[in-house]
């Protein structure tokens, strides 16, 4: 099939334009790309144009969202960075059922438009990240345990795709048209089949949150909280999300139980905030006002990060929690951090058509992650820190390993090892069919993206 010679259309921005230095950094930089060109998408027609115009012009491709890709591949040098961040439309359906919204929305402004209607679904706790990105790898947070994963709430999305030799077009993927598409995009949607443009969720009905925040200083009790915490978290009411954030001087726990009062959180959380003497603070509220409060903004964030991502189906034993002790004693900054999500509740079920996300039987998630460097508006290579914080990530995930198992493709690590199962697990075969049917010819791709089952490919 041929195509008339594509023109790119959007907002587009190119090398020496004012702006492209902004608008090529990423919210790691770590990274740093210089793109042939940038496109704006205003509109789905914008991505079948940048599409085609990529694949006549045989110019590398990437997608782009909300400029979180850890390790730097949502862009590309002397490529062409489809950006979908403009796409920010919303509609609310009949019945508030569900909600359609554009690929362009932040997790910020997805949680508090919803909160405006009293509607809830699950995403990540970074504001900044994108909506999109966030689901079409899993996507987990808050309210995982009563909804599931972010994924799990998808239940449509217009795709752009390839097509013939080098064309575009649109398609829909849901449970009637494409539905092994709709199961790919729920946990290996990222860059690997097309371009996302919109999606549709399944939302539920959420007025109030009641959101605890708990300090201990120092680490003296890093064991009895770590001990209490993965004793009864993943197992409590499913409505209760946890975290735990383990800093060199301190522990933070926080946790937001869906549609209950203060009394009942503290009555949930009581094993835990009976360790110590941690500080206590509660906020009763409407969720998009509470997720709103507790963001950081993004300049007061280190400029560069790394970090190594991992599911835990066994409870840690002591020897581990030994091992988190000794490496964020020597945590190269203030900002470096293990991190943990509880899982459990409705993690454990699939939805109707079955997702790519394989880590259902987790107890928790965690990830070990370092932050260094003041943001700019250019990356500094040169931070004299890098070899430090690179080097003390790389050892504390090591020393992690042997209580933990695999990894989350949303925190992906350029380096692993047999990533493929890592990420998907027994599903990664599955989705080389798909990825063979949607994209032969492997428009998609980037360093860990799924081949298509024809090419040859060995687990690297």
């Amino acid at each position: 099939m041929k195509c008339p010679p594509a023109n790119l259309t959007g907002r587009i921005v190119r090398p020496g334009d004012p702006g492209y230095v902004n608008a090529s950094l990423g919210w790691d930089q770590l990274f740093s790309h210089y793109p042939l060109v940038i496109v704006f998408a205003q509109n789905t027609q914008d991505v079948v144009n940048a599409v085609t115009w990529a694949r006549q012009n045989d110019v590398a491709l990437r997608v782009r969202s909300g400029r979180h890709g850890l390790e730097g591949w949502s862009s590309v040098d002397n490529g062409i960075v489809i950006d979908v961040s403009e796409l920010k439309s919303v509609h609310i359906g009949s019945g508030s059922r569900t909600v359609t919204v554009g690929a362009g929305l932040s997790q910020l402004e997805a949680v508090t438009t919803l909160a405006k209607q009293d509607l809830a679904v699950t995403t990540g706790t970074e504001g900044t990240v994108g909506l999109s990105g966030a689901t079409l790898g899993g996507g987990f947070g808050f309210l995982t345990r009563w909804l599931g994963m972010a994924c799990d709430s998808l239940v449509g999305a217009e795709v752009v795709v390839a097509s013939g030799t080098e064309c575009a077009e649109v398609i829909k993927a849901d449970l009637s048209n494409n539905p092994d598409l709709l199961w790919a995009l729920r946990g290996a949607g990222n860059g690997n089949f097309g371009v996302v443009t919109s999606l549709t969720y399944e939302v539920t009905p959420l007025k109030n949150v009641a959101y605890v925040q708990a300090t201990w200083q120092g680490l003296g009790d890093l064991h009895g909280v770590f001990e209490a915490w993965q004793r009864t978290a993943p197992f409590a009411d499913d409505r209760l999300g946890t975290q735990l954030e383990i800093h060199r001087n301190q522990i933070l726990m926080f946790a937001v139980l869906a549609e209950g009062p203060e009394a009942k959180a503290r009555e949930l959380l009581a094993p835990i905030l009976s360790v110590g003497n941690p500080k206590v603070s509660v906020q009763v509220g409407n969720w998009g006002d509470v997720y709103a409060a507790f963001q950081v903004p993004n300049q007061k964030e280190p400029a560069n990060w790394k970090f190594f991502s991992q599911f835990t189906t066994k409870p840690f034993p002591e020897k581990a929690i030994s091992v988190i002790a000794s490496f964020m004693q020597t945590a190269p900054t203030d900002d470096s951090n293990f991190f943990t999500q509880a899982f459990g509740g409705a993690v454990r079920k699939s939805p109707r058509g079955g997702t790519a996300f394989p880590h259902r039987d987790a107890l928790f998630y965690s990830e070990p992650g370092v932050g260094w460097g003041t943001r700019g508006t250019q990356p500094d290579v040169h931070d004299p820190l890098t070899p430090e914080a690179q080097a003390w990530i790389a050892k504390f995930s090591q020393a992690l390993r042997p209580y933990v198992n695999g990894a989350y493709a949303n925190v992906p690590n350029v380096g692993m090892q047999g990533w493929e199962t890592a990420y998907w697990g027994s599903n990664f075969d599955r989705l080389r069919e798909i990825k063979k049917k949607y994209d032969p010819h492997n428009v998609f791709q980037y360093e860990q993206s799924i081949p298509p089952a024809s090419a040859s490919h060995e687990p690297t």
